[in-house]
């Protein structure tokens, strides 16, 4: 299977992977035949790409990192607890979310659960679940990445789980930020901007009332905007002075962010992200959290086209888990023709060769 804009998907394409929407109910079933009607309907679903199966790809496997009844049941649970707090504030807010702790404990084992026992980095499935509010999905996300990133550093499971914690709540002071403002399509003004950043401390004050929960989860939802360089907000700290924690949940925040579709704008693609988290390592994000960052997610998933520094072209077809920014293609283009047969090219061993542009609007000839 390979990755394809939605820009150039055709009627007669075979869906590659189910795109489920929130209620874990399939949207679009592996296996259809792409019509015209469906394509319009991805359009209205404001689906960017899709996995479809060609020739080019044939065999090649995108696998899911977290098991879906996982994934579609920690976002429920998300969502539930984030509507319980609506409307609801001050301490009346930690006394709700007090009740939901040992739920949310629960739900960080089973991910740390299924983290801890894969051997492979982290894929995005880009587009393959479908939401009706951000919120929670990113919620969700930033968990996943913050995890990763904890188990990279060799951090003890007590120390996973705080984190996992403290990411899952991360953006809970968001509840009482007005829905106009928090999905506002245009740009905001300056008064809605400082209006947004109060959510990290709307969030410490529900956070640091709560008795079931460390107080170091209070602080990641608090710091998790400041940066190294003081720039971040609300306190301006520099990095001595914010907590390990909110630093890796930094990382995570950010990288979603620009990965996933906002109501301003649309998203990147994973190694499109890694080079702006990147671009920032040692200035405002902590190096070493950035370093196991790009050790614990997938670059360039499995199924994507990608045009290399020597002009040849080829598919994603394996990663190297020691080197994620190098991973195995299926070269099946050289010179602008398609091969009769396509070869393996490792690029761990070829680092003089290096990928140039990420093609997801591409289409073979025989296409």
């Amino acid at each position: 299977m390979r990755l394809i804009s939605l820009e150039v998907l055709q009627p007669g394409m075979v869906i590659a992977k189910t795109i489920w929407n929130e209620a874990y109910r399939p949207l679009l079933q592996k296996d259809v035949v792409v019509s015209q009607g469906i394509i319009e309907r991805l359009k209205q679903l404001n689906i960017k790409y899709v996995y479809i199966d060609d020739k080019i790809s044939n065999g090649i496997e995108v696998h899911e990192s977290i098991p879906i009844e996982v994934r579609m049941a920690a976002i429920k649970k998300i969502t539930e607890s984030f509507h319980k707090l609506k409307g609801v504030e001050g301490k009346k807010a930690s006394y709700v979310l007090d009740q939901q702790s040992g739920e949310i404990g629960k739900l960080i084992d089973g991910l740390l659960e299924s983290i801890l026992k894969s051997t492979e980095m982290l894929t995005i499935l880009t587009d393959s679940y479908i939401y009706d509010e951000y919120l929670y999905q990113h919620s969700f996300q930033v968990t996943l990445y913050s995890l990763a990133i904890a188990k990279e550093l060799g951090l003890t499971y007590d120390e996973m789980k705080l984190i996992g914690t403290g990411a899952i709540l991360h953006d809970v002071g968001k509840i009482q930020i007005p829905s106009t403002v928090l999905f506002k399509p245009g740009r905001l003004t300056d008064e809605e901007f400082e209006l947004i950043k109060q959510h990290t401390t709307f969030g410490f004050d529900i956070l640091r009332n709560l008795h079931s929960i460390s107080l170091l989860v209070a602080h990641c939802a608090f710091q998790h905007h400041e940066r190294l360089d003081g720039s971040g907000y609300p306190r301006g700290l520099t990095e001595k002075d914010i907590h390990p924690y909110a630093k890796i949940i930094a990382v995570a925040d950010v990288f979603d962010a620009i990965t996933s579709d906002r109501v301003y704008r649309d998203r990147m693609l994973p190694a499109q992200g890694i080079e702006i988290i990147e671009s920032g390592s040692g200035k405002i994000f902590d190096s070493k959290v950035v370093e196991a960052f790009k050790r614990s997610v997938v670059h360039y998933p499995n199924g994507t086209i990608v045009l290399l520094s020597d002009g040849r072209r080829g598919v994603v077809a394996k990663q190297n888990l020691q080197d994620a920014a190098h991973p195995v293609i299926r070269i099946f283009e050289e010179n602008n023709e398609i091969l009769r047969s396509t070869y393996i090219l490792n690029l761990e061993e070829h680092l003089h060769i290096a990928i140039e542009k990420i093609e997801t609007d591409y289409l073979a000839h025989a296409e």
